[in-house]
């Protein structure tokens, strides 16, 4: 007679990594665009905290995003740096895919709210404060210091979301196998 299965035995899948436990996630493409993420996400914290925050409203969720996302990357990042990846039963392959997913969706809206408050700087010419009144609703109080850390914080915004929907990418092909 054949012998009789747990149920909950079978209905509970393994954990199922498929990036590699310590320092060898940082020889991965994965490993070097969280590393990239960790990066270039604290130095659009760092930019956009320096700008003194102009505007409050839209520059308010940037550095929520950044800190946020930063904290998350790296706590990520120790996971499995440090083998606790293994020790959690998960699956390993999706939990990437969603985090990267929901990290794109954050910096993207962040990247498109940066590049409105730097897109509402009137252009003039000088350190002298000036207020501009563009076709919408925003007022904004820039100087040409503030304008220019900006414009940098908005191009590594974009870099990050480009981080993160390739890692998005990378694991969505490792989920799908």
């Amino acid at each position: 007679m054949a012998e009789a299965t747990n149920p909950d035995a079978t209905s509970i899948p393994a954990p199922t990594i498929s990036l590699p436990l310590g320092p060898d996630i940082l020889r991965t493409y994965s490993g070097v665009l969280i590393s990239m993420e960790i990066v270039f996400g604290g130095l659009v914290w760092i930019l956009v905290a320096s700008s003194n925050v102009p505007v409050p409203l839209l520059q308010g969720w940037v550095m929520f995003v950044s800190v946020t996302m930063f904290v998350c990357s790296s706590t990520y990042l120790a996971l499995f740096l440090l083998g606790f990846a293994d020790k959690i039963n998960t699956d390993w392959n999706f939990m990437d895919m969603m985090y990267h997913f929901i990290a794109l969706l954050f910096y993207f809206a962040a990247f498109v709210l940066e590049a409105a408050t730097t897109s509402a700087y009137a252009g003039q010419v000088g350190n002298t404060t000036c207020i501009s009144q563009p076709s919408t609703n925003i007022i904004t109080f820039l100087d040409f210091r503030q304008y220019s850390i900006n414009v940098v914080a908005t191009i590594f915004t974009f870099i990050v979301t480009v981080c993160y929907g390739c890692s998005m990418f990378m694991g969505f092909k490792r989920w799908r196998k």
